[in-house]
């Protein structure tokens, strides 16, 4: 992936990881869009930077999706980059019965999104000749954390998901998956100072880092997340969802 020259979309890119990350693709040389629920968010991130535009999107409404990708082509024809970033993160209790409106949400917002955007956008990227697409996963795509089930159950599908559409797309489209640790992001309450969680800014640095390899790797993992994407293959998943979630607790 080029690292410069791009016209790049990240929703969720009013804060934590998107907006990181569109920061750094601005710094160098990139035309940014983020896109959110809340103008005011994406324009305070945007603050003094020119080339980063803020454009408001509902990522759970299937027509405001196809509605926005029309918008955003028109407006900015030379987009080539599709950052699926946007997400939400809620605790859930899975041993009585109760109202399933957050995990109903987190599907919406963290699964039928991505598909909808890029279903909406793919014959665009697919035309430019140098498309890519980043979907951001989790390092509980491949662990997951019990007291967030539903969230790491999308992250595995988003997982999943990225590795059909990698193989759809072969030659045609750069399809990229990114899976954070725990960072420390407004993601969940307090959890931008938590212990024990990478700092944001040392997250995105080493993912612009592994992004300018060439060739890109198909999977953007920074040394934190590696004992959870490879705790099955080196067959220590049980005792890792144990760590992880005692350590949550």
């Amino acid at each position: 992936m080029n690292t410069n020259g791009n016209t790049i979309l990240i929703t969720g890119g009013g804060s934590g990881i998107g907006q990181a990350l569109a920061h750094r693709f601005h710094d160098q040389g990139n035309t940014v869009i983020i896109a959110g629920r809340r103008l005011a968010t994406l324009e305070a991130a945007a603050e003094g930077r020119p080339g980063i535009h803020p454009m408001v999107l509902d990522a759970d409404d299937g027509a405001a999706i196809a509605a926005f990708a029309a918008r955003v082509t028109a407006q900015f024809p030379a987009l080539n980059v599709l950052v699926n970033n946007a997400g939400i993160m809620r605790a859930e209790t899975l041993d009585a019965p109760r109202d399933l409106a957050d995990a109903e949400a987190t599907i919406t917002t963290n699964l039928l999104g991505p598909i909808r955007l890029t279903d909406a956008l793919i014959g665009h990227l697919i035309a430019q000749g140098d498309g890519v697409v980043v979907n951001v996963t989790s390092g509980l795509a491949f662990v997951p954390l019990v007291m967030t089930p539903t969230y790491s159950a999308t992250k595995a599908a988003l997982h999943s998901y990225t590795v059909s559409l990698r193989a759809a797309l072969e030659g045609r489209v750069k399809v990229i998956e990114l899976a954070p640790p725990a960072v420390q992001t407004e993601l969940t309450p307090g959890q931008s100072t938590r212990e024990g969680y990478l700092p944001l800014e040392e997250f995105a640095d080493e993912v612009m880092t592994l992004l300018a390899q060439t060739p890109t790797p198909p999977e953007i993992l920074v040394q934190r997340v590696h004992p959870l994407r490879f705790a099955e293959r080196d067959d220590r998943f049980a005792s890792v969802m144990t760590m992880l979630n005692g350590q949550a607790h």
